[in-house]
């Protein structure tokens, strides 16, 4: 019976025992509030992650904008040039004939060639050619020297396949020389058929 009153004894202290270590055991309290205040605070990091994402891509997207636009500006100003420059040429550059002659020559044949292609790209132009002399011979003789040298360049040009309705001529005789000068350079450039883009 000692024994049983023994056992007993040692049951009851190792009850005991167990009862206190699970009691004074450390236990880990995760409060309902914590973890609402960390999901918030991962919640508005994320947002935040997010919006500052949102506003690299549309400051990333305005810069592409306007490099596009730039871009563009920079094209239109260059076709602007180029159109520019060619038109400068295309009235500047002038048809010579030799004396008393309202003749093509194969030079002037080139040129007028250029020229088409340009009023072929440039429909809506409307050009005005200008037919000149040098001053020898009377003033009549001249206007209708100057007539003839216009017309044979519109016939041409017509022939090259621009509209006749685009084409005006007029003569201006020796009214107008590039070089008032008595030589034979002079004489040279004043023999000429102009263009004047309208």
């Amino acid at each position: 019976m000692k024994k049983r009153v023994w056992i007993n004894l040692v049951m009851a202290v190792l009850v005991a025992g167990l009862f206190l270590t699970v009691s004074c055991a450390k236990k880990t309290v995760v409060s309902d509030a914590t973890t609402i205040e960390d999901q918030e605070k991962i919640q508005a990091e994320a947002k935040a992650k997010a919006k500052a994402k949102a506003k690299a891509k549309a400051a990333e997207e305005r810069i592409a904008q306007q490099n596009l636009e730039d871009q563009m500006v920079k094209e239109k100003a260059l076709k602007e040039a180029k159109m520019q420059a060619a038109k400068s040429e295309f009235e500047n550059q002038d048809i010579h004939f030799k004396y008393d002659s309202s003749k093509l020559s194969s030079m002037a044949k080139m040129m007028l060639k250029e020229k088409s292609a340009w009023l072929k790209e440039n429909y809506s132009a409307s050009v005005i050619i200008e037919g000149h002399c040098d001053n020898r011979g009377t003033t009549e003789y001249n206007l209708a020297l100057g007539e003839r040298r216009a017309s044979t360049v519109k016939a041409y040009l017509i022939n090259l396949g621009v509209s006749a309705a685009r084409l005006n001529t007029i003569s201006y005789g020796e009214e107008q020389p590039l070089d008032s000068r008595q030589t034979e350079e002079a004489f040279t450039k004043n023999r000429r058929a102009h263009f004047a883009i309208d």
